[in-house]
């Protein structure tokens, strides 16, 4: 197979990964969200905040450029029980919490106001992509996070989901550039997101990259290879079941059952890619040849 593994790599750092000013700018409308939410619930007596953590994609670094900045910034907002207290001394339920984050985070210079979700409130920006701001209430009995949920108060430690992505990376043979695994997670979101009427069929983000984590080929010396033997191992494994399930809570399935649609749409198009990488293998493969696949 033709050595493609400096392209690829030059394609993740030019094309795939996020450059630095989009992540400050990112960074500076969570911090401009936290600084606006402790201000305004400090000014009418409500709970403050205990603390703020950062969770998904964005904590794990692997969200990916796309060209209609359709990106999702997840902040928990964490409040102690003892805190979220009516004024006859019961505890506030989900719905209500919920609510007073959002009523607080509202600024007239939203064109679109921040709105209450299923499990967060979602704060909009003009540039295409919103944050998500769930929120959580840090149990007094056991100190366990709970998350405001439509279905109640449930059981949540997202930063534990962070962890588990580092462990993961330590798989990577490097040590530069994020770690060939986080790299890998990278570029498979990328394809996932390369057709704008995929986006909306295909697995999500959190799906690919336990799947990734799964079935991840490292490979020291070639980029190209460790990206197609881990879509290989990725589409072998959806044909023989499309669930996957949570990696902290196992028992919890993240797609909907033996049948899900968006793990089937994931499994197609890999097969579809292989069919084009096929190529690769090819003894009369030219390197013209090979990067067009």
């Amino acid at each position: 197979m033709s050595n493609c593994s400096n392209d690829v790599l030059a394609f993740h750092d030019d094309t795939v990964t996020l450059p630095q000013a989009q992540r400050i700018a990112m960074r500076d409308h969570r911090n401009a969200n936290r600084d606006r939410l402790k201000a305004r619930l400090k000014s009418e007596g409500k709970p403050i905040p205990y603390e703020f953590i950062k969770q998904g994609s964005y904590a794990m670094l692997t969200m990916v450029q796309d060209p209609d900045n359709d990106y999702d910034i997840d902040d928990g907002v964490y409040f102690t029980q003892a805190s979220l207290k009516r004024k006859d001394g019961t505890d506030m339920s989900p719905t209500e919490v919920k609510q007073m984050v959002c009523t607080a985070l509202q600024d007239d210079r939203f064109e679109k106001k921040p709105q209450v979700r299923r499990s967060c409130v979602r704060i909009f920006y003009q540039g295409g992509y919103h944050v998500d701001m769930p929120a959580y209430r840090i149990r007094t009995s056991d100190s366990q996070y709970e998350l405001a949920d439509d279905s109640g108060w449930t059981l949540s430690r997202a930063a534990d989901v962070e962890d588990w992505f580092n462990q993961e990376n330590q798989k990577s043979p490097d040590t530069n550039n994020g770690r060939q695994f986080r790299r890998i997670v990278r570029c498979l979101k990328k394809f996932a997101r390369s057709r704008k009427e995929w986006k909306n069929q295909i697995a999500s983000g959190f799906i690919i990259t336990k799947l990734a984590a799964d079935r991840y080929v490292k490979n020291k010396d070639r980029e190209d290879l460790s990206l197609r033997d881990t879509m290989k191992q990725i589409h072998n494994r959806l044909c023989v079941s499309l669930q996957v399930y949570h990696p902290i809570t196992q028992h919890v399935e993240v797609t909907k059952g033996p049948a899900d649609s968006t793990t089937q749409f994931l499994r197609d198009k890999l097969r579809q890619a292989l069919a084009d990488l096929a190529i690769l293998d090819a003894t009369t493969c030219t390197r013209k040849q090979a990067l067009a696949a």
